[in-house]
């Protein structure tokens, strides 16, 4: 899988990391195939100091859902989905995997 991390301001590069899984109950995986960018990731590109933990970036996408954990109840596997942001960014690539938690949900688009 290919991701785009932040190591520093101005330092952003593709990568392959592993696939993500469900850890938890209450996770969803979701493969994206649209994804983009908006203002709040910028500022860190201005700013960012150099780190060993990089900061991924985007977290605006269109997905479908690959496997969910066994208290997902909202999405099921192959339904198309978008996240809609209900307050602040990600701090963490993960959570854009995660069905719902208290930054941001999943709406199903299309079911198969």
């Amino acid at each position: 899988m290919r991701a785009t991390p932040m190591h520093a301001a101005g330092d952003v590069r593709v990568e392959d990391v592993a696939a993500p899984k469900v850890h938890q109950p209450t996770d969803a995986v979701v493969r994206v195939l649209l994804s983009c960018v908006r203002g709040g990731d910028l500022w860190p590109y201005r700013s960012l100091p150099p780190t060993d933990t990089p900061r991924h970036m985007g977290h605006e996408f269109l997905g479908v859902v690959e496997e969910t954990g066994s208290e997902v109840r909202t999405v099921t596997a192959g339904d198309v989905v978008r996240n809609i942001t209900l307050t602040g960014g990600l701090e963490d690539v993960a959570d854009r995997y995660r069905a719902m938690n208290d930054r941001e949900a999943i709406e199903v688009l299309v079911r198969p």
